[in-house]
């Protein structure tokens, strides 16, 4: 039996992927720069991102939309 494939481009990819390939591409400097956040800006890790990330919805959206946007959609 053949399955579908999943429409959604984040389909397998772990929050902790996502922050981790986005520091490595860009840094916490540049990600502070594009998403103003705490987590990126002050004594950032990416533990501390993650926590406050999967706490808060609109901030793991904007995260998000930013890794399907320069690595995915490329």
């Amino acid at each position: 039996m053949i399955y579908p494939r999943s429409v959604d481009p984040l389909h397998g990819i772990t929050l902790k992927q996502i922050v981790t390939e986005l520091q490595a591409r860009f840094g916490w400097d540049e990600m502070a720069r594009e998403i103003p956040i705490r987590c990126f800006s002050k004594d950032p890790s990416i533990n501390s991102s993650l926590t406050f990330l999967r706490r808060t919805p609109w901030a793991r959206k904007q995260v998000e939309d930013w890794y399907v946007s320069v690595f995915v959609l490329k």
